[in-house]
């Protein structure tokens, strides 16, 4: 995931406000990033600003939208490629983390600090950030799911719990990562994913095993 500050190539005028924006604000913060900040880094001019977004906060919202979805591509397209089976594929993903806390354009969630300045819950940009999160969800639980239905043990409401457990443990590898500089932030966190999923396992051996005696 890279996130460039430096002059932008050309292209539309809306996609190099978007580019400017999401460069800006997710290196600096949104309160911190002006109107003229954006446009001058994007090589546009002030009306091309207004022409095509009606505020500041409806060209942030956009822009996050934009970043939601090549960031769950990306995360998404990694994690499958990290193993065969669902378990590894859940392990997998604090490895993805790992890479992404060691580049060097890596300054947190973009979507946990968007929420962080925006207080009003039903602020677009807020309902993006939502929205996102929403989305990682729904793509660790399919991979609960899949783990849960391999190892004997389907059940919803198990697998609900999981993702929720595992998405916690994402965006606290995340926040630590960004808090401290240490990349193996991902390590720690994986460590703790491979104990809750070990945990789950004899969960699901225990019936059986007090069935046999």
């Amino acid at each position: 995931m890279t996130t460039s500050t430096e002059p932008l190539t050309p292209g539309s005028a809306r996609e190099r406000l978007l580019d400017a924006a999401e460069a800006l604000i997710y290196a600096g913060g949104i309160h911190a990033t002006g109107v003229d900040a954006i446009v001058r880094q994007s090589g546009t001019a002030r009306k091309s600003f207004y022409t095509h977004f009606e505020s500041k906060d409806a060209l942030v919202a956009a822009a996050l939208e934009r970043r939601d979805e090549r960031w769950m591509n990306w995360f998404a397209e990694n994690t499958l490629r990290h193993g065969k089976s669902p378990r590894t594929r859940l392990i997998g993903m604090f490895d993805v983390l790992r890479e992404w806390f060691a580049s060097a354009d890596f300054h947190g969630c973009a979507f946990l600090n968007a929420s962080g300045e925006i207080a009003a819950p039903d602020d677009p940009i807020r309902v993006v950030a939502r929205e996102h999160k929403e989305r990682l969800l729904a793509f660790v639980r399919t991979q609960c799911d899949e783990h849960l239905a391999e190892s004997g043990g389907a059940d919803n409401r198990r697998a609900a719990r999981l993702a929720r457990q595992w998405l916690i443990l994402i965006d606290g590898a995340i926040g630590v990562a960004l808090v401290s500089g240490e990349p193996d932030a991902a390590l720690d966190a994986r460590a703790a994913a491979e104990q809750l999923l070990n945990a789950e396992s004899a969960n699901t051996r225990a019936p059986s095993r007090r069935a046999s005696t």
